[in-house]
């Protein structure tokens, strides 16, 4: 597998880049992973780097954005932290790879179990944590199909969190970075949400 140049980069659409993170998940998979030599693409790579996609996902240690979508190094920037939230460093982080580094697509991957969500269904309180459980709470407050149960122990209301504070995410994007949302619209960039089944390893893209 190549490692990705500029000119590579360059001709990729955002259509195009959602297609290679699903080709990806798909070998992922079917445990048909693309035979790389990694040592090789660091070496190709240390003089500057052309990711065609920025994912941000949560530090579950089951959900390594570069495994699942069979990426390699220099492919993908990984922004991960606890329920795939967003912040300003994230933003930042965001625009960084996409007006700089000339990234294609935005993917904010959610996943099956989470604990973050898990401690958001909870209202769990902790340290440095309240806060970061605070922003999920939004997702929590939108959920309005469950009627009982409302906390950790109904996984059925786990998963529907799970998949609306992706939502809240790619929204939070789009409405707190100017820079992002003007090159969504002039379609320099895509941006999608997904979640990723732990059990399978499939994840599910919503479009």
């Amino acid at each position: 597998m190549k490692t990705l140049t500029k000119e590579m980069q360059t001709s990729i659409s955002p259509s195009m880049a959602l297609d290679l993170l699903k080709d990806g998940n798909k070998r992922f998979v079917s445990n048909l992973k693309f035979n790389r030599n990694l040592l090789q693409q660091a070496n190709e790579t240390s003089d500057g780097q052309h990711p065609f996609a920025v994912i941000l996902s949560c530090i579950d240690s089951r959900t390594s954005a570069e495994l699942i979508f069979d990426q390699g190094l220099g492919d993908v920037f990984s922004v991960r932290i606890a329920g795939n939230v967003v912040n300003e460093d994230i933003l930042g982080s965001m625009e960084f790879g996409c007006k700089v580094a000339g990234s294609k697509i935005i993917v904010v991957l959610g996943h099956t179990k989470c604990g973050a969500v898990k401690g958001a269904c909870d209202n769990v309180e902790l340290g440095k944590l309240t806060g970061l459980i605070h922003k999920i709470k939004q997702a929590v407050d939108q959920e309005d199909t469950v009627n009982e149960n409302r906390n950790s122990s109904n996984s059925i209301f786990v998963e529907k969190v799970a998949e609306l504070n992706v939502a809240v995410s790619v929204k939070n994007i789009l409405l707190h970075s100017p820079i992002i949302a003007e090159m969504v619209k002039n379609g320099e960039i895509g941006i999608v949400g997904g979640i990723h089944d732990i059990s399978t390893g499939e994840v599910t893209f919503f479009e």
